[in-house]
């Protein structure tokens, strides 16, 4: 049931680039609220683990 679609994601891919979307904007919105220490890790982990894996990761199915 996992097409892959023509840029060659399969909709776990897009729903895994669509949580990374949203901690983005969460780390983001911690981060105006004056958190220092939760928000960094948040947006890091993010963006250099979460949204490559989500890109380059070729789910089994």
């Amino acid at each position: 049931m996992d097409k892959k679609l023509k840029s060659g994601l399969q909709k776990k891919n897009y729903l895994l680039l669509l949580l990374c979307f949203l901690l983005i904007i969460i780390g983001y919105f911690v981060m105006g609220t004056g958190d220092i220490i939760i928000s960094p890790i948040i947006l890091i982990i993010t963006y250099i683990i979460l949204i490559p894996l989500a890109l380059l990761f070729p789910f089994k199915k």
